[in-house]
Order: C-alpha cells, then structure tokens, then sequence
C-alpha cells in the first residue's frame, strides 16, 4: 500500500523544479537583455555621427573622446603652467620639480636657461613673488602631437610694487604613460617655447 508521504515528496520535488528552472530562466532572459541593450548602445554609437562647424562628418564616439581628452589636456596645461610660472622664496623648487615632470627636455632647457640667468637667484635675493592669475589653453586636436598655445598672466609681487605681465607660450602635446602622482593626466610638454612676454597696465581695472 503507497503512503501519502511518497506522493508529497514527489510534489515537493516537482514544484521546486519548476520554481528552480522559473528563477534560472528569470536570471538567463535578464542576462541576455543586458548583454542586448549594450550591444545596441555600443552601435547606435558606432552609427551616430555629428556634422563638424567645417562639414566634415565626425563619429559622435569620437566627438566624445574627443571632448574628454580637451579636458585633460587643458587641465595638464594648466598645471604645468601653474607650477612653473606660479612661484616664490619658499617653493619654487618643489614647484618647479612638479613641472619638469610635466614636460621634456625642452622644459628642462627652458629651466636651466633661467637658472644660468640668475632667475631664480633674483627671486630669493629680492623675496619675489610671482602668482599666477590667469591660464587660457587653446589646444588643435587635428593629430598628435597636438599643438598648443596658452596664455598665462601673472604679477611679480616687489614689496610696495606690483607689475603685471602677459606671456604666451606654444609647444606640443604627447600621450605618454600616465604616473600617479608626478603625471596623473598621461601628457608630455614638447617643444616647448615662450613667445612673446609684455607687461599690462592697469589689469585690475580690465578684470572688472
């Protein structure tokens, strides 16, 4: 004679079959949705294109890239400029330091070009200060290397006076190795050269 256990137990087999292939299933359907949706962002992407202000036709990934890579360069341009231009008595070696990891030999030469001229000497002697006011990059992403000119303005602080100067410098941009923390933005300054330097009166009054 069959005892009712045997056919509880087949039924509580049964059912935790059906709720076990239910959730793989469930796990499985949502799996390839994802893996679908991705598939179809990525050529959508592929696919999508913008019209350039020249008329030239641009893959919107690469606009996006594109986009992303002004950023880091602008921002790389901005240290460097900071740390090199942006000094005093107390840490004009540290920052300097900071700088020449930024850049290459034709950094390197620009410094030792000033040191040889009594730059840095001058800044100690005197108890200069010279600060960075403002930092304007203009980058051609053509190719690379990527062309560059900036525009840094800054004031030389000797004690009851103050003058103002306007330098522009111009070079090359290259992807190297990004190294945390000397080079977090992956770029290397080259040919690296200062163009024209003038001195700006009344700059406070222009600022307003």
């Amino acid at each position: 004679m069959k005892t009712p256990y045997k056919n509880i137990y087949d039924v509580l087999k049964l059912n935790r079959f059906i709720v076990l292939a239910t959730v793989i299933g469930a796990v499985l359907t949502c799996m390839v949705s994802v893996l679908m949706v991705i598939r179809l962002h990525r050529e959508s992407m592929d696919n999508a294109f913008v019209v350039n202000g020249d008329g030239s036709v641009i893959p919107l990934k690469m606009v996006s890239q594109l986009e992303n890579f002004e950023v880091e360069a602008k921002a790389h341009l901005e240290l460097f400029h900071g740390y090199f231009y942006g000094i005093d008595a107390s840490n004009y070696e540290n920052n300097l330091e900071k700088a020449l990891w930024l850049g290459n030999s034709s950094v390197d030469a620009l410094y030792r070009q000033k040191k040889a001229e009594g730059v840095y000497n001058r800044l100690l002697q005197y108890s200069l200060v010279q600060k960075v006011r403002s930092i304007a990059s203009k980058v051609d992403l053509q190719s690379e290397p990527f062309r560059f000119e900036t525009v840094t303005v800054f004031e030389i602080n000797r004690g009851l006076v103050t003058d103002t100067y306007e330098l522009t410098t111009t070079g090359n941009l290259i992807h190297v190795d990004r190294n945390f923390p000397n080079n977090t933005h992956g770029l290397l300054i080259t040919n690296f050269f200062e163009n024209t330097l003038k001195r700006i009166e009344n700059y406070e009054s222009r600022e307003k």
